[in-house]
């Protein structure tokens, strides 16, 4: 509890003091200039530092992991997802696992019970729940593609119209909004709730879902209770795009609120768990495909090695070997 209760402080004090701060006006360049400069600035950084880290990283043989017949004779059925031994087959399983999040679904709970008994069961709300976030989050950042580009992409124009198809209420009730909230709550929720969850939950797992949540939440309130001026609010991050920084006129203290949380985001993600968005590509155990039996890997790093053969061994303790009556293959 005290865990969880330190990443909430520290995501409340962050959104208080980017609201308290742009009541100064003598702030609002720390705000509006370099605090996004900033950020993008370590989000770079830190991307390009954790891409050269895998890249370095060395693979000397094929490590996937699996879970299907491998393919070897012909007269034995592989399994060309689970156990894929060719290009196609490693692009098909890793769009499965990134589009529909694969593994994930057929996840299993194990239990004691009464008995005891160890009783496995299946946790499909956990992916339903991780999967309604990631898809719900992707179609939000491409809706927000409206304040970066001017004139606005076609494709942003078409999400946010099928987003609010329902056509409820003014301004318009997009779905993945109430989406994005319910599944942020729900991943919350089982970590507290779950005692196994719990147990293994660090500051940083609740930091960073009560960052995103504080992200949806402020963004949720601008959009159908503030009423953000968002022409303002284009016209200042359609500045910040080309480099010619002007401040803002007034959006409101619970925009730089927002603004804040997502830097912080920006900023923190490369050095989290959350950059296993960039980290599932360039996974060995995905995205190579199983055929050791196939062909031969030698590892290039291989270097010469004096081995001590039998034939040699043999030779070295005959006296002995035969003096203990042991057999030896050269007489």
């Amino acid at each position: 509890m005290k865990t969880s209760l330190s990443a909430l402080s520290l995501v409340l004090a962050i959104a208080l003091a980017a609201a308290a701060a742009s009541r100064f006006v003598w702030l609002l360049p720390l705000l509006a200039v370099a605090l996004p400069y900033g950020t993008l600035a370590i989000f770079l950084a830190g991307l390009s530092w954790r891409v050269v880290c895998w890249s370095r990283s060395p693979v000397p043989f094929r490590i996937p992991t699996v879970c299907g017949q491998q393919k070897s004779l012909a007269w034995i059925k592989s399994a060309r997802l689970e156990s894929p031994h060719s290009t196609p087959g490693v692009v098909a399983r890793m769009a499965l696992e990134i589009l529909l999040f694969r593994s994930l679904f057929r996840n299993t709970r194990s239990r004691l019970e009464d008995g005891p008994r160890l009783i496995q069961r299946e946790a499909k709300w956990l992916w339903l729940g991780a999967l309604a976030f990631h898809w719900s989050l992707l179609i939000i950042l491409l809706r927000h593609l409206r304040f970066f580009v001017e004139p606005v992409p076609k494709v942003a124009v078409l999400l946010e119209n099928l987003d609010g198809f329902f056509r409820i209420g003014a301004p318009v009730l997009l779905v993945t909004d109430v989406v994005v909230l319910a599944a942020l709550l729900y991943l919350l929720q089982r970590r507290f709730r779950d005692p196994q969850v719990r147990f293994i939950s660090l500051f940083t797992d609740y930091f960073a879902l009560l960052l995103l949540l504080g992200i949806a939440a402020t963004g949720v309130w601008m959009r159908y209770f503030a009423r953000v001026d968002a022409v303002a609010v284009k016209q200042f991050v359609l500045s910040l795009t080309i480099f010619a920084p002007a401040l803002p006129k007034n959006p409101g203290p619970l925009f730089f609120a927002h603004f804040a949380l997502a830097g912080t985001l920006a900023a923190y993600l490369p050095f989290s768990k959350l950059m296993h968005m960039g980290g599932v590509f360039l996974s060995p155990t995905r995205n190579l495909a199983n055929n050791n039996r196939r062909k031969r890997h030698i590892n290039p790093w291989n270097y010469p090695v004096k081995v001590h053969t039998y034939e040699e061994w043999e030779a070295e303790f005959r006296d002995k070997l035969e003096a203990a009556g042991l057999p030896v293959e050269r007489p």
